[in-house]
């Protein structure tokens, strides 16, 4: 792969998300791409992938020649396909964008069929792709009943039965658990040994991940490369002035660098309980058949004002399923979900009912895929939406809009279509847009997905804050640092149940 001052502007952006790049990545070599978030990191794997088109009307706009085996990388990958090989293979930030068939099998099989690969072959490589990463649903299983990290595991199998000489991967355990990102990890190193294929790694958290690259590149926001080498010449030694600690300035999560952690917030188990379950059960939306068991079963729980709650457990335990309900957003399928006075505040105990206006004062959900929930062209106006509809409007909705654009980074971004930003940037801006009607209760799945330190921070932060001033926040995670900083109370979650009661609803129960 060569970069020769190669850059890419995004039809709807002034700004160019890569530009000035000179890269050179040789056969073999497993590179891992750091940069702060925005810094074009995706951008670049996609291009690599080919997907990139300067041609079509209203696509974007390049610069310079990003070219793999000489040839540019949209051609190389035309040729591939006529050829019915891989010339790369692209694991995508969010799984749900390469999922596009409706059973698991067949998903795995589309890129195979795509590349011309003879029958009789396509299904044994999709069976020894889906053992590689630790799948274990049957074939026909449903797409749409897979948690994030599941389908991050069904994406990977995708790209792995193609075997590309080019393996790019866009953060590709940010959504496991902990166990199933050590086998994916184990998985990638096997492929690799095998195939020999070429590796860019994208990873905000890269201290795992050390012993499987060679070689470090870092993205500078403004332009070209700001460190390439070693891992050992990139971080090390950490003293002040040198590369690791500019890096861990600039937001990379240099190993051995922290970020800075707000004080942990107060646990006050007494305080007002603002929704409280017992025995809940949830099931998925769409699947209210009588026959068909719910995800997740005898779940209790209180939320109290000015404390956080964790939901922590492995992929597929029901963490996404049980925040819906939370949430307000599909109806129990037993026990009770009930919103007190001091959150209902007028309104009905029984927050599915409630309309929308009604739900966006009261509760604010953000989901894990977090283009889920945008519904404007703009950053500035995607901010705006929830104030409106509760009736804010004029100098206070401006004043509104622009401290969250500040508080989160988002600024430069304000006239950006919401759709065009980084994933990072994505997640920072659905936070902001639940948080813009001030609700008592946030809920967050998967909350710092794709952030560099600093964001990381600033996110961590602002939940502090929101914390002190008696809001609840209740947040699917598999991130401990989140859960420490945070002082949160967890419930885990395994195979759809708590594995402990739950103190704080005994405390109130008491």
């Amino acid at each position: 792969m060569r970069a020769e001052g190669w850059g890419w502007r995004y039809a709807t952006r002034r700004a160019w998300a890569v530009r000035d790049l000179d890269l050179q990545i040789d056969p073999g070599e497993r590179v891992l791409l750091l940069g702060p978030s925005g810094s074009g990191k995706s951008t670049l794997l996609t291009g690599l992938a080919g997907l990139l088109d300067p041609s079509a009307d209203g696509s974007g706009q390049q610069r310079g020649r990003l070219l793999l085996d000489g040839v540019p990388a949209r051609g190389a990958r035309a040729e591939g396909v006529r050829a019915g090989t891989a010339r790369s293979g692209l694991l995508l930030q969010d799984p749900l964008a390469q999922t596009v068939l409706a059973r698991c099998g067949d998903d795995v099989a589309f890129g195979l069929e795509n590349h011309g690969v003879p029958v009789p072959d396509i299904w044994p490589r999709v069976a020894e792709a889906l053992r590689g990463v630790g799948f274990g649903y049957p074939l026909d299983h449903s797409t749409s009943a897979l948690s994030g990290g599941e389908r991050q595991r069904l994406a990977l199998a995708g790209v792995l039965a193609l075997r590309p000489g080019l393996l790019l991967l866009d953060e590709p355990t940010a959504m496991l658990d902990p166990d199933g990102a050590r086998a994916l990890r184990e998985q990638v190193r096997r492929v690799l040994e095998v195939t020999g294929a070429t590796c860019v790694l994208v990873e905000h958290r890269v201290r795992s991940w050390l012993d499987l690259v060679d070689r470090v590149a870092v993205l500078d926001p403004a332009g070209g490369v700001s460190a390439d080498g070693t891992p050992e010449e990139v971080f090390g030694p950490a003293g002040t002035g040198s590369v690791g600690a500019r890096l861990a300035a600039a937001g990379v999560w240099v190993p051995g660098w922290e970020p800075r952690r707000p004080p942990a917030a107060r646990q006050d188990p007494g305080g007002e309980v603002l929704l409280r379950a017992r025995g809940l059960a949830v099931g998925l939306p769409g699947r209210r058949h009588p026959g068909t068991a719910p995800v997740v079963r005898e779940v209790d729980l209180s939320v109290a004002a000015g404390t956080a709650r964790c939901l922590l457990g492995p992929n597929g335990s029901g963490k996404s399923t049980l925040l819906r309900a939370l949430g307000g957003l599909v109806p129990p399928r037993g026990g009770t979900l009930t919103a007190t006075p001091a959150l209902a505040d007028g309104v009905g105990p029984q927050p599915h009912r409630w309309r929308p206006r009604e739900l966006v004062r009261r509760i604010g959900t953000v989901f894990q895929e977090p283009q889920h929930q945008f519904v404007a062209t703009t950053v500035e106006e995607e901010l705006a939406v929830g104030p409106r509809r509760t009736g804010l409007t004029g100098p206070p909705l401006r004043d509104r809009v622009a401290e969250l654009l500040e508080r989160l980074r988002l600024t430069g971004l304000a006239a950006a279509n919401p759709f065009t930003l980084s994933g990072g940037e994505q997640r920072r801006l659905s936070v902001a847009t639940a948080l813009a009607t001030r609700p008592r209760v946030l809920v967050l799945d998967e909350p710092t997905f794709g952030q560099d330190s600093r964001t990381w921070t600033e996110l961590v932060d602002l939940l502090a804050d929101l914390l002190d001033e008696g809001a609840a926040v209740v947040a699917a995670t598999h991130d401990e640092a989140l859960v420490t900083a945070l002082g949160s109370q967890p419930l885990r979650l395994r195979d759809g149940a708590p594995q402990l009661p739950d103190p704080v609803l005994a405390g109130d129960l008491r």
